[in-house]
């Protein structure tokens, strides 16, 4: 593939809830465009983009796929993300690369959960987007309900440019809002269309709906709207011109819709691609942060700065990591060194290839706004940044949810430890939201995730990839401790063994702090009772106490620690009789402080059939839920709760059981609260126990 200047490229992500049809519509996308000669299909496993053994049984994405490809002259680099909550990361991480997102709706379901949540991250990363309403032909599939669905949830400035001919298994066509010409469809194949007339019965709707869009374009050009006013018919030209700088401001946000499965609709699509999403170049300047969080514009400029950013990471077993890629600034050679400012290490440059799911076509370089592949780098991983020589350069961190659903796990085969850790690292070069970490309280290695189902995916690749299997013990629920009121306490560590001794002595007020303050540590000594060189110590024997509460044993969290008074030996105190005395003083405040259990409170999200909502909350109800309310979503209903994790650690095969498998859920951590006692009985005896066998 030939090289593009950034004026010529495309960075487009689709994006959507699980179900939306996005790989279909990826896959369609690339047949038209020629890329692919044969319509993969998301049921026997044939896609381009879903070509992990895991993803193909799931039927689901699980990771971010590039295709690179040419259309109209210019380079579409399409990004297929996961629908599923569980694998936001790399939805969150290829909209930080695009310039512009394909917002895919399902027209049964209208806006869902997840979209929301997409759509929110887009806005902030400040994407371009445009909709496509997919699975016209299903049963109760509704474009103009889904267009409700999408102006109640985005606002008025959602428009659509195409309504369909026909609805549900009758869908034929589709109107084309700008020019009034209708589109009709047979078959799969390419230009499988033909112009026709619109039809009669569809006119007057079809003409209310062109009016809504012109109002929208012409809100973005005084010009236009004065022309407007006054009844002047304005031209496609024009109007296609306008409407690309309102797509690429955020002003309009235009609604397309077909079939993907079908091919219906998706010539347009990849039209609209060209004609309605910004070039990097249109775009403009991408803003990273400088030495002291100076702003630095990066231009896509080809002779400028190389600055290059590493957005995905695949760990493979043969070629080892291949990392994805977006140069900002400057042009990247095969065969070349650069410099990972990230890690201060310098890499060599390879070959360069362009991505087509699993297959890699060698290119020579990348150009400012493009986006590619590389393998073999030794350190650089996903997040890293790429430059010419060593400088002060880096983009914000992704924010992606913290992983709740943890296990303890093993290998399966005694001796296998190394190759089990060598694959769990490899994968959490992969995967950001994947935590792994050895619990300090038991000595269990502990692997977390954002679902039982992400982590579930992690071992089936260590397993496929890797050779390494783990087994899993049930998941573990993060308790904490704190406390409910202040305390003092006065610490005392004396030892005299002949020798040197050992002295320490401090007095401590704690108390409650905010959410999410963990320890805020005061130092109020005033005449230096306790020397300055001493005090860190204090602090750090605290730290260690809170490492296991009074309670259950759980770590404690949002305490205050003010150390206020003390003494000193000028021959005996040392930093360790300091730190044991700082321990000593805490966890005798503790004591009298009200210390309590606090557990992770979730939000669910079910989207459920409606004769399934009375059992799905009756169920909540029996797990101490929350109903927070319900909604309308298409055919579903969506009810929202808010429920502790201990209660919905088994929740998938329960839900699945109570719809028929007709409903799924999504889960978020939202805060901490205090354990009812009857349960904080039964959570502190299971500690016990479990203290007793690790001692055992």
């Amino acid at each position: 593939m030939a090289h593009k200047a950034a004026d010529r490229i495309r960075n487009v992500a689709l994006i959507g809830h699980r179900g939306s049809g996005k790989t279909s519509l990826h896959e369609a996308l690339l047949f038209e465009a020629g890329a692919v000669n044969r319509f993969g299909n998301v049921s026997d496993g044939s896609t381009v983009s879903d070509y992990e053994e895991d993803e193909q049984e799931r039927e689901m994405s699980i990771g971010a796929a590039l295709a690179s490809f040419e259309h109209d002259g210019r380079k579409i680099n399409l990004v297929d993300t996961p629908g599923e909550p569980s694998f936001v990361a790399d939805a969150a991480a290829a909209l930080r690369v695009c310039d512009a997102a394909v917002v895919v709706v399902n027209a049964v379901m209208g806006v869902e959960v997840h979209t929301e949540r997409l759509w929110r991250r887009a806005n902030s990363e400040g994407l371009a987007r445009l909709v496509f309403v997919n699975m016209l032909d299903r049963e109760r599939a509704d474009f103009f309900r889904a267009m409700e669905s999408l102006q109640s949830a985005f606002g008025s400035h959602v428009v659509a440019t195409e309504i369909p001919i026909g609805s549900e298994h009758e869908v034929s066509g589709v109107i084309d809002l700008i020019d009034m010409k209708a589109f009709m469809y047979e078959g799969t194949s390419r230009d499988n269309w033909s112009e026709a007339e619109i039809p009669e019965e569809l006119r007057a709707q079809a003409e209310e709906y062109r009016e809504k869009l012109m109002d929208e374009v012409a809100e973005n050009s005084d010009e236009l709207m004065e022309r407007y006013l006054e009844g002047e018919e304005i031209d496609h030209a024009e109007t296609v011109t306008v409407l690309k700088k309102g797509v690429t401001a955020g002003t309009i946000f235009p609604v397309t819709c077909g079939i993907a499965t079908r091919n219906l609709g998706t010539d347009r699509l990849l039209d609209a691609l060209v004609e309605d999403l910004p070039s990097p170049a249109m775009r403009g300047a991408v803003v990273a942060s400088g030495e002291g969080d100076e702003e630095i514009e990066l231009e896509p400029d080809e002779s400028g700065e190389l600055v290059a950013y590493v957005w995905k990471t695949v760990a493979d077993p043969y070629t080892g990591r291949i990392n994805l890629l977006r140069i900002y600034s400057g042009t990247l050679e095969s065969d070349s060194h650069v410099v990972n400012v990230s890690r201060s290490e310098k890499e060599r440059i390879g070959q360069l290839g362009s991505p087509l799911g699993k297959d890699l076509t060698n290119i020579d370089e990348l150009g400012a706004g493009d986006i590619g592949a590389i393998a073999k780098l030794k350190e650089t991983r996903a997040g890293d940044v790429l430059c010419e020589k060593q400088r002060e350069i880096s983009f914000p961190r992704l924010d992606l949810p913290a992983p709740v659903m943890a296990f303890a796990y093993e290998p399966k085969t005694k001796g296998d430890e190394e190759k089990a850790a060598q694959a769990i690292r490899r994968l959490t070069e992969e995967d950001p939201t994947l935590d792994v970490h050895r619990d300090q309280q038991t000595g269990e290695q502990i692997i977390a995730g954002l679902t039982q189902a992400h982590v579930e995916v992690i071992v089936d690749r260590m397993k496929r990839r890797f050779g390494a299997e783990i087994s899993l013990k049930p998941p573990r629920v993060p308790y904490q401790e704190s406390i409910r009121k202040p305390a003092k306490a006065h610490g005392r560590y004396k030892k005299q063994t002949g020798g040197r001794g050992q002295f320490g002595d401090c007095h401590i007020e704690i108390a409650p702090a905010d959410a999410g303050t963990g320890l805020e540590f005061v130092n109020a000594i005033k005449g230096g009772v306790i020397p300055g060189s001493y005090i860190p110590a204090v602090e750090k024997g605290i730290r260690e106490a809170m490492q296991h509460g009074t309670v259950a044993g759980y770590p404690i969290k949002d305490v205050s620690v003010r150390l206020y008074d003390g003494s000193h030996h000028r021959v005996d105190s040392s930093e360790m009789a300091f730190k044991i005395a700082g321990s000593m003083a805490f966890k005798q405040a503790m004591d009298d402080a009200g210390a309590v259990l606090l557990e992770p409170i979730v939000q669910l999200t079910i989207s459920c059939p409606e004769d399934c909502v009375g059992d799905v909350i009756g169920d909540l109800n029996s797990r101490r839920g929350r109903p927070l309310g319900m909604e309308p979503k298409g055919s579903a209903t969506e009810v929202k709760a808010e429920v502790p994790m201990a209660e919905v650690l088994d929740y998938a095969p329960d839900l699945r059981s109570i719809s028929g498998g007709r409903a799924d859920y999504t889960m978020e951590f939202e805060r901490y609260e205090e354990v009812p006692p009857h349960v904080a009985e039964k959570v502190i005896a299971a500690a016990a126990r479990d203290g007793e066998e690790v001692r055992a």
